[in-house]
């Protein structure tokens, strides 16, 4: 089921519900950048200068947000320095950058752009909210009883996507590894997609393929082209 509200005011309303009591294990903590009003702010003025309309889009899940990127700004893969820059919202966060999102808007550069880009595609993550143990990132699956404490909201998530979002029924994966094995678990058992389509993570590209980073943009734009041909 999707709603009549424009697709900025669902997305709107799917973040302002991230409000879990999640009983997580000893030292791991969560990163919700949607409780700080002013940071909230700015995630909105994202979402409505590029999904003020009723398009559907090509849903893309990451794993979880980061401490420099999403977990600052809110709008996943993208870092203070490529929502001022790139995207046009300007802030006053500390201009930290995040190897993952300089792929990311490397290779919306390739698709035209984040206008162009955001005009296609929604990018969101397995798990929505991020964590941090000893001030570094956690991945939800790190721990076999931090992905059981978020399992129930990481479900949910799913449902409250698809039930506001318009979107088709094919989707991304960002993780060819093991976010592709959880995702493809959950999805089995709540038939949220037709199709998952995996890609190589942005971060694992940037850590052990810097070298033929160009590959894996051309990577990447000839297989959302190729996705973006097929429903639009």
């Amino acid at each position: 089921m999707n709603s009549p509200q424009n697709q900025s005011d669902a997305i709107i309303e799917f973040l302002k519900g991230l409000k879990p009591n999640l009983k997580l294990p000893p030292g791991i903590e969560v990163m919700n950048p949607f409780l700080d009003q002013e940071a909230f702010d700015l995630t909105k003025k994202f979402y409505r200068k590029f999904y003020s309309d009723h398009h559907p889009r090509i849903m893309i899940f990451g794993i979880n947000p980061g401490r420099f990127g999403g977990g600052i700004t809110g709008v996943p893969f993208t870092d203070p320095v490529k929502l001022q820059d790139q995207c046009g919202i300007q802030n006053d966060y500390k201009k930290v950058r995040e190897l993952s999102a300089d792929f990311v808007y490397e290779f919306i550069d390739s698709l035209g752009g984040p206008a162009k880009f955001y005009s296609n595609f929604f990018i969101s993550a397995v798990c929505p909210l991020g964590f941090t143990s000893s001030g570094k990132n956690m991945n939800y699956y790190d721990e076999k009883k931090l992905f059981e404490s978020v399992e129930p909201f990481i479900i949910e998530c799913f449902k409250k996507q698809k039930e506001l979002i318009t979107s088709v029924e094919t989707c991304i994966c960002l993780g060819e590894g093991t976010n592709f094995k959880f995702f493809s678990a959950i999805n089995e058992k709540h038939h949220f997609f037709e199709r998952i389509l995996p890609l190589p993570h942005p971060r694992w590209i940037m850590q052990y393929r810097k070298k033929s980073v160009l590959q894996y943009v051309e990577l990447y734009r000839s297989q959302m082209q190729e996705l973006i041909g097929e429903f639009f």
